[in-house]
Parts: C-alpha cells; structure tokens; sequence
C-alpha cells in the first residue's frame, strides 16, 4: 500500500520529531547537566513542581514507563532531588515530593529553560508556533485513541 499525500506528509513529520527529539534531549542534558540533572531526571523532577505525585501518575502525564519514572524518582531520591512519603490514597504507592534542594534546582532550571526557548524561538513566529502545537496535541488525541488499551 503506498502512502496518501497526507500519510506521507505524516511520515516525514514523524521522522523530523524524532530528529527533534533526540535535539532536544540533547540541548536539555547539556542544560541542565552541570546541576546532576538529565533530561530524563528533569522531566520526572518537573512533575512535581506543583504537588507531590506516585509513579504512575507522573508517567501518565508525561506518556512514559511506570518502570522507567521509578528508576528515575528512586535515582533522585538517592541524590537528594526529592523525597517519598506514604500516599493516603494507596497505600504501596509512595508520594513522591521535591526536597528543598530539588525546589531550588528546579528554579535554576526553569530559568535557564526561559532564557534557552526565548533564544530558539527568537526571530519565529509565534502564532506557527502555537499552529504546531495545536497540530502535535490534534495528532496525540488521534494516536491515543487508535492505540490498544493497556491491560493493568
């Protein structure tokens, strides 16, 4: 079966994503590297922000492996990013919650995160950039409505 026009356009944009993707993580290690932090431990590190969170609630939102997020939360622990508590609504399930050193650090980041997209979307468009985002979030709904359900 050969592609529609639109099917091929699909295709190339998954394969720049990819390529965006690895930049991207790439951009954010060197970031964010010098503060003991990785994309990844980041991303995890991010979630709690607002409030604490177990593991499957942190890889809900950010569309990544229970297993993984547990690696990352128990690595950040180890090196004083955050902390655990017991979860009143589960009881296996810990909360996960930024220590005083991991609230400070993630300051730090948010900072140079500002300073960094400002710089790469300096001289964009911003409406093309809220157009792609609009796109991105209409391609998610789709791929997450077509995938099979996970079995718990």
């Amino acid at each position: 079966m050969e592609h529609t026009p639109s099917g091929a356009n699909f295709t190339s944009l998954i394969l720049e994503i990819f390529r965006l993707n690895g930049a991207l993580i790439a951009a954010g290690d060197q970031l964010v590297g010098d503060l003991g932090l990785t994309s990844a431990r980041w991303q995890v590190l991010g979630s709690l922000c607002d409030s604490p969170a177990t593991v499957a609630e942190i890889a809900r939102r950010r569309g990544l492996t229970r297993q993984n997020v547990q690696r990352i939360a128990d690595c950040l622990v180890a090196d004083g990013f955050a902390a655990t508590s017991p979860n009143p609504a589960h009881r296996r399930a810990k909360l996960y919650s930024l220590t005083p050193h991991g609230r400070t650090v993630m300051q730090e980041v948010v900072r140079r995160q500002a300073e960094w997209a400002n710089k790469i979307a300096d001289a964009i468009d911003s409406i093309k950039i809220a157009e792609a985002v609009s796109l991105m979030t209409i391609l998610l709904k789709r791929l997450e409505h077509n995938l099979p359900k996970e079995v718990e």
